[in-house]
């Protein structure tokens, strides 16, 4: 029997024992809500093997990694499935493993599948040499496009276009990781549409534009990379003139245009579907109207499938599905375009959002125990901990964790009043703290895949945090200087 067909064989063989626990519904009302306190510290051990894996496996093992993502990933879930089912009984184990992918783990790949599809039909023509000047203005235009079609969004779109810009140079990881600093981070800060936690705050009534509070902190940090970005892009571009390597045009300057433009009505539908599921829920077809209960499909004892959550997704699939049918072949083969990076990132984050299970589960119950109440503690701990963890849920334990302390004035939210410095600290901190790893956010991966996939040598996963720590760290101790202190 082969390696996928034991993996299949054991994954059938979970299903069945699992099977009457869950037709028995077998968990009381409350009982998932202690386990974060009864979940000792070393329940995360699987979550730190499959981040050493993405960091290490690739420098040791390169093309055994490319073949075997998928089998490692549910490698390390199964390490913290099968201890945790002994432990706390195969009905719990079944309920944590449907909530994460149900709930988390599907919302998030068919956003990204949707976003990926319908902006890889976008293709620039024409001649595109990647000077600094040129470059720094493709990345402002990414910085201000992200807050308003997301992150993921302003990454698919832009990305392509940088990498042809600079296919001519040698030297270019480091314009994709700027990019990923300032697209696909922090560049979407300004409105709940740019960045999943803040939409989760928009869930809980903070209001659409007060998020546009966050905009000074934009400036500033986009001013500084951008500087910065532009000093050592000028640096190596002056040193690739001098090798002799020049713009490829082909003796003819092509002027610009951009083919697949109706997939922008696509990328609306995408954005729209997101910004609906939030809004619907003032129907009562959708949630309860006095006690906020979401309305849905039950999955299993505790766990429902909200209709808002089916909408999205339905309404996404049909964005997708809609751009690859109406799409030329040819605007996506200019592109280089294929679906390996949307399987990468599938195939690793089923195996993070299964395994970083209990240090939520950890972070939800002790995080009011961290001993926070001011700004530039939220800022730093909501930023740490959503560098290596999904910053969606890590926003909101932050968020509720604020409202809880009982602040006199600032905006009222349903998880209680929360002083409006300290709601700026936790969003920025969600925000711009996801650029610091390459699983920090998830366009990050996506952008280090297609770069990859064109030939672009990035830095290793220890690697780019060498980058970020040199770049980033410094830039958020003039933050909390500036602006939380």
């Amino acid at each position: 029997m082969n390696r996928r067909k034991l993996f299949a064989f054991f994954f059938c063989f979970m299903f069945l024992l699992a099977m009457p626990a869950v037709l028995a519904g077998a968990e009381e009302e409350g009982a998932h809500s202690a386990l974060g306190l009864e979940l000792p510290a070393w329940s995360v051990i699987p979550f730190v093997g499959m981040l050493l894996s993405i960091a290490v496996f690739p420098l040791v093992r390169p093309h055994w990694w490319e073949d075997h993502l998928l089998q490692v990933a549910l490698f390390w879930a199964v390490i913290f499935l099968v201890p945790f089912a002994f432990a706390f009984g195969i009905g719990e184990a079944v309920y944590e493993l449907l909530e994460i992918v149900l709930l988390d783990y599907l919302p998030f790949i068919v956003l990204l599948w949707g976003l990926f599809a319908v902006a890889g039909g976008i293709a620039l023509k024409g001649s595109l040499a990647g000077t600094p000047q040129v470059n720094i203005i493709l990345l402002l235009i990414g910085t201000l496009l992200a807050s308003w079609v997301g992150t993921t969004g302003a990454s698919m779109l832009l990305i392509r276009p940088v990498i042809r810009a600079n296919k001519w140079r040698q030297k270019k990881a480091h314009i994709v990781v700027f990019f990923i600093f300032l697209v696909s981070n922090i560049g979407g800060c300004l409105t709940p549409v740019g960045d999943p936690p803040l939409f989760l705050g928009f869930l809980r009534n903070v209001p659409f534009f007060w998020t546009m509070k966050l905009l000074p902190l934009l400036a500033l940090n986009a001013v500084i990379l951008l500087a910065v970005f532009f000093i050592m892009d000028t640096i190596l571009y002056k040193g690739e003139l001098a090798a002799g390597r020049q713009p490829d045009t082909g003796g003819v300057k092509e002027p610009l245009s951009v083919s697949g433009l109706h997939n922008l009505v696509f990328i609306g539908l995408i954005v729209g579907a997101v910004i609906l599921s939030g809004t619907v829920t003032g129907l009562p077809f959708f949630a309860d109207q006095t006690t906020g209960e979401l309305h849905g499909l039950p999955v299993y004892s505790g766990i429902t499938l909200p209709f808002n959550s089916i909408l999205q997704i339905l309404l996404i699939l049909l964005a997708g599905w809609l751009s690859i049918v109406t799409t030329k072949k040819e605007y996506r083969e200019l592109n280089h375009f294929t679906w390996g990076p949307i399987k990468e990132v599938a195939c690793l984050f089923i195996g993070i959002f299964i395994t970083m299970i209990p240090a939520l589960a950890i972070l939800k119950a002790r995080g009011g125990e961290l001993g926070l109440a001011e700004p530039e503690h939220f800022f730093w701990v909501t930023g740490a901990l959503s560098s290596f963890l999904d910053n969606a849920p890590t926003y909101l334990v932050f968020l509720t964790t604020a409202g809880s302390l009982g602040a006199a004035e600032g905006l009222s939210t349903s998880v209680g009043v929360i002083a409006e410095n300290i709601l700026l600290a936790i969003s920025a901190g969600a925000v711009f703290m996801g650029a610091n790893t390459y699983i920090g956010n998830a366009p990050n991966f996506m952008v280090r895949s297609i770069a990859e996939e064109n030939d672009i040598k990035m830095p290793s996963f220890f690697g780019y945090m060498g980058w970020s720590l040199c770049c980033l760290i410094p830039l958020f101790i003039i933050d909390t200087f500036v602006f939380f202190l």
